[in-house]
């Protein structure tokens, strides 16, 4: 296949290049971009070889039509709800990587994301490509939205629990912390080093643009729930994010049984790891993977669970998940090319 990237001069675009490259089913990617068209990619990401030697493509939606047989959209946000609905008529499929088809109420976009929503016929037509959790839909789908990376990491620790009624509805903080690479790469003052390095700090306080995308999930699983609590910190590390949830349970249930629990509800899912009963896991122990490692702790004095999930930001969160939707819409084994063990240290 003919792989089409637009924006792969960011860190996701970039990330889908270097997957794909492994990939056993892609024999070419195709790279686009319209702030740097016309440059060789070795000028953004010398490391890329075979690919580094490319011309970066500006962005003619006829002719990434007529020359590719999927395409990536790895550009900021407001790019896709321009160009996705010029695709729609070309019938490729496009898996979009920024949070423009996520939300369907174009309203509830428009109010959090500060611009114009895509058509809502274009958003009616995308599936959510939470993978582990909408396999089915994504395998017919022709437009995905590919999940944020923050609802990835809660998304993935909350559906156990809330999918089988166990969550008082009305009580859930999502603590989440990532690494600078989750801002992108242009630069900003609250992202170069001497800003970042030594320093934590809390951003978005009660406005992040997850938070319509996390709480539209969870009430796709149960309609009663309530808003959620969602705080965002950014930390001094290159990649990782980790979720830490706090929410109460309608009965009780002990460590290991939670453990159990969660073991079963993600047996057939290869890339979520549930930690032992009592082990947490660390952002390090999924970087430069397509993992999200789960640890789960019942606190019987308060009858309220601790869940802790880890995803690295740019794979899981991002260009690792986009190419397992990839694989499971073209029927091939969602490990495709993404079958690697984490780097550590």
């Amino acid at each position: 296949m003919k792989i089409g990237i637009i924006g792969a001069t960011g860190y996701g675009g970039a990330e889908i290049a270097r997957i794909l490259r492994s990939h056993p089913y892609t024999d070419e990617c195709i790279l686009y971009s319209s702030s740097d068209e016309g440059t060789p990619y070795h000028q953004s990401y010398p490391h890329l070889v075979k690919l580094a030697d490319q011309t970066l493509k500006p962005i003619d939606i006829e002719q990434i039509a007529s020359e590719t047989d999927f395409l990536f959209m790895a550009a900021p946000p407001g790019v896709s709800s321009r160009l996705t609905p010029q695709l729609d008529a070309y019938a490729l499929p496009v898996i979009d990587l920024s949070g423009d088809l996520r939300l369907k109420h174009q309203a509830v976009y428009e109010s959090w994301y500060k611009r114009e929503s895509a058509p809502g016929h274009i958003l009616e037509k995308a599936v959510y490509g939470l993978s582990e959790l909408n396999r089915e839909e994504i395998k017919t789908a022709k437009h995905i939205a590919n999940p944020g990376c923050f609802p990835t990491a809660v998304l993935l620790g909350l559906a156990p629990l809330v999918k089988n009624g166990l969550v008082n509805e009305s009580f859930v903080i999502a603590d989440a912390k990532t690494g600078v690479s989750g801002a992108g790469r242009k630069a900003s003052m609250g992202t170069h080093f001497s800003e970042i390095n030594d320093n934590f700090k809390i951003y978005k306080v009660n406005e992040h643009q997850h938070t319509p995308e996390i709480e539209q999930a969870v009430r796709g699983w149960d309609p009663a729930f309530q808003p959620i609590t969602f705080s965002t910190h950014l930390v001094p590390m290159t990649r990782g994010i980790m979720a830490t949830i706090y929410l109460e349970l309608k009965e009780s249930m002990t460590g290991q049984q939670l453990q159990q629990f969660f073991s079963d509800f993600y047996q057939d899912s290869y890339f979520v790891r549930i930690r032992e009963s009592g082990e947490f896991p660390a952002t390090k122990e999924v970087y430069g993977s397509n993992f999200c490692d789960i640890g789960v702790a019942a606190d019987e004095r308060t009858n309220r669970v601790t869940i802790v999930s880890v995803i690295d930001n740019l794979m899981k969160g991002a260009a690792g998940q986009a190419v397992q939707n990839f694989n499971i819409m073209n029927g091939w084994s969602e490990k495709a090319g993404l079958d690697f063990t984490p780097i550590y240290p």
